[in-house]
This record gives C-alpha cells, structure tokens and sequence, in this order.
C-alpha cells in the first residue's frame, strides 16, 4: 500500500500527531505538509509538476491565510480530479457542507480521532 499524501493544517503538533499515527499503523506513505491553505495549494501544484500527485488531502477547515474551502476550490481548478477529504471538528456544519460543495469527497469528524481518520486512509489506499 504505497501513496501520497498532503496533509493541510495549521497546527504543527496536530501534523506530527497525524504522522506519528498514520506510520504507527504502517501506512506506507509519502507525506507532505502545509501549514495554510495557501501553501497547500502551492505544494499541490509543486508535487504535481515533480510527478508526485497526491492521491489524497486531508483538508483542515479552520486555516490562516486562506481557509480550507478555499483551498480545495483552488485545488480542484488545479486538478479536477483530485480527492479532498476534510478532517475537521467542524463537521456537521453549514462550513463543512461547503467544503463538500467545494469539491472535498467526505469529511471525516475529528472526533473520531486518529483511529477513524487512520481507518479513513486504509479504506482510500486499498483501493
């Protein structure tokens, strides 16, 4: 199970934490990082050209400079076929409904934890 990941979210310890998980339950990743949604979008668009599509993004919200909607709409103009899920707390609400709009094909609750978001990825790679 090999794959690319960009992780989008502002909060280093909440990115290590995500790492930290996702190589614990021995996913087989490359994993990029931003840290806004600016630079997420940027890193999108600099993997693309190194031939490094990610296969996924997992999308934060609640984003400086410019928030995750945003950014995945930015995303989805970059490639229209690029998968966004978001993993936010935010995720029964009229924000999360316009991440989905933007384009981001789930959105997967924080309160699930890192167990679900790591079930989340294991159901996307085995594909």
């Amino acid at each position: 199970m090999n794959g690319i990941l960009l992780i989008v979210e502002d909060e280093k310890d909440m990115q290590e934490l995500m790492k930290k998980y996702i190589q614990k339950a021995g996913l087989k990743l490359e994993i990029y990082s931003a840290y806004d949604g600016k630079e997420g979008v940027q890193k999108y668009k600099e993997l693309m050209e190194e031939g490094k599509k990610p296969d996924l993004v997992i999308m934060d919200l609640k984003l400086p400079e410019m928030d995750g909607v945003e950014a995945t709409k930015k995303i989805k103009e970059i490639d229209k076929n690029a998968t966004v899920y978001g993993f936010t707390a935010f995720f029964d609400t009229e924000w999360s409904e316009k991440l989905l709009k933007a384009g981001a094909k789930k959105i997967i609750p924080r309160y699930v934890g890192f167990d679900g978001m790591i079930r989340e990825l294991k159901e996307f790679f085995k594909k």
